[in-house]
């Protein structure tokens, strides 16, 4: 087992604002990538991971992964999670959801087959919930302007 390096954490910040990559951070402190990675977080320099688990509640097949809806979702989660996003991702989730919840729809998906548009069960829609959650997080940060509500 090896000695547990030591990362001067000012340094470290020094170095993160000058853009220095993980790769580079970790030859210069003569660490492993995945060694800079846990001194970045020790030190508050990373961004907190996002939790979509909510927003996609299944399994996906690695195949569904980048799939519209799962993209669509993910991006509505990081939304409400407060991340921004390009403004052409945003708006292409948002206009995907506000169809589906404006066409009374939801989304379901099963492995092998993807993802299939549904019809919504009253009040148990997921892609209302999530959509409503970044409306509001979007409401909150005062960045809904110029996108259409449902």
């Amino acid at each position: 087992m090896g000695r547990k390096a030591l990362i001067d954490q000012g340094e470290l910040r020094r170095l993160v604002r000058e853009g220095l990559s993980n790769a580079e951070l970790a030859a210069r402190f003569g660490v492993s990538e995945s060694g800079v990675l846990q001194a970045k977080r020790a030190a508050g320099l990373s961004k907190p991971m996002l939790d979509h688990s909510r927003a996609l509640p299944w399994k996906l097949d690695r195949s569904h992964n980048q799939s519209g809806p799962a993209t669509n979702l993910r991006n509505l989660s990081s939304v409400a999670q407060g991340r921004a996003i390009p403004a052409e991702k945003l708006n292409t989730a948002l206009r995907w959801a506000d169809r589906l919840v404006a066409n009374g729809l939801d989304i379901s998906y099963e492995s092998g087959r993807g993802f299939q548009e549904v019809p919504a069960s009253a009040g148990r829609s997921l892609v209302e919930t999530v959509l409503s959650e970044a409306r509001g997080a979007l409401d909150a940060a005062g960045h809904l302007e110029g996108h259409p509500k449902d």
